[in-house]
């Protein structure tokens, strides 16, 4: 039994190293603050520990397993809390690369851009807010999507594609 435990152990802290900074930083825009992002966290990657199937799981269904868990997590917490969440998306000019030589004016434009897009990703459903995160944010795929939310590839391929649709269509009306 102890040699069990030392495998559960050492697997344990394999798994947190692999996952754990992709995870938090999900819960962290899922929840915006982030001590209760960490907490959430640690519940994550406890309800794997505390289930004896996990280890038995492939890697990429693992990943998927902790991906619906975090997911599930922050929804409790939003149903906890009382308030109908509304999704903050990450800072996108923070994450965008700009060259030392744009000029003041150029910057300027691209930050009025950016404030633009994300007034208008905020206007969307949380479930399609939630889908760009993963997608756009997080990089993953339409399949690693699909097993977190428990819906068929083809469904998130189809609501990713409409998201988009809708997105072009308010920056074609400008």
């Amino acid at each position: 039994m102890y040699q069990n435990t030392t495998i559960k152990d050492t697997s344990g802290a394999w798994l947190y190293q692999r996952f754990s900074s992709p995870i938090f930083a999900y819960l962290l825009r899922q929840i915006s603050v982030r001590e209760d992002a960490e907490d959430l966290l640690v519940e994550v990657f406890l309800a794997a520990l505390e289930r004896p199937q996990f280890f038995q799981l492939s890697e990429p269904e693992q990943q998927a397993w902790l991906w619906r868990v975090a997911r599930n997590k922050a929804v409790d917490y939003y149903r906890r809390q009382r308030r109908r969440p509304q999704l903050p998306l990450m800072k996108i000019e923070e994450n965008t690369y700009t060259d030392d030589n744009e000029a003041p004016e150029q910057m300027y434009l691209q930050q009025e851009e950016f404030g633009v897009l994300r007034q208008h990703l905020q206007k969307l459903p949380l479930r399609q807010q939630e889908l760009l995160l993963l997608r756009f944010g997080h990089g993953l795929t339409c399949g690693e999507i699909a097993q977190i939310q428990q819906r068929s590839e083809g469904s998130v391929r189809m609501l990713l594609s409409r998201t988009l649709k809708v997105l072009r269509s308010i920056y074609t009306r400008k």
